[in-house]
């Protein structure tokens, strides 16, 4: 991986609903802060795109791009793909999949009885990648909570053909417990029962298919 570059995305994003409130995801970015940390150790020129969790203990080598909102990460990360050319692209983050239908420009008032929000399907940032830069290996990210694998490899199989990722980790939580499947073109390159083991098995994959 010495001579490779990597992106990667990784966090929660945000979408506003008034001038101070936002809508969120409990993702911690662990996962893509895992992968990142993994990369720099095996040489290659990361730059990790993270969203609004803690990143003190990040190797100095690793070049972040902060971000907190669903439109922020759009921007730079096609700012970042049409500036540079890279070997592997990990959308690990989790995107927000609806924002309201406007934002108020105040802050909205506490005393309501009653707050109902319009909200509209975001766009699938995934999408793009491949169609800004078709040569990177891509690898993206399915979270389906209670899950089973049946269900799992087939959201897989609808992300790679989306997408064109070339590899799509579908992850689920059960009764508090991680379960990730690592799924090619046709393929399965594996399971995973937490992350670290998911870090191993998916930087083994991709360092041999790049």
């Amino acid at each position: 991986m010495a001579t490779k570059s990597v992106l990667i995305t990784a966090g929660p994003t945000w979408v506003a609903i008034d001038s101070v409130r936002v809508i969120s995801n409990t993702a911690t970015g662990e996962t893509g802060l895992l992968l990142a940390e993994k990369f720099a150790q095996q040489g290659a020129k990361v730059t990790l795109m993270l969203g609004p969790v803690s990143n003190c203990c990040i190797n100095k080598k690793i070049k972040v791009i902060n971000f907190k909102f669903f439109d922020e990460l759009r921007c730079k990360l096609i700012r970042e793909l049409v500036s540079r050319n890279y070997d592997l692209v990990i959308h690990s983050a989790a995107v927000s999949d609806y924002k309201p239908r406007s934002i108020c420009r105040t802050k909205i008032s506490s005393r309501k009885k009653l707050l109902k929000l319009s909200m509209v399907p975001t766009e699938k940032i995934i999408n793009h990648i491949k169609k800004m830069q078709p040569r990177a290996f891509l690898v993206g990210f399915k979270l389906e909570p209670g899950a089973n694998k049946n269900r799992l490899l087939k959201e897989a199989k609808n992300l790679i053909k989306q997408a064109k990722a070339d590899l799509v980790v579908a992850n689920t939580i059960d009764n508090g417990k991680y379960k990730a499947c690592l799924l090619g073109k046709g393929k399965l390159y594996g399971q995973a029962l937490n992350k670290s083991a998911l870090v191993k098995i998916l930087t083994k994959v991709v360092s041999e298919k790049i």
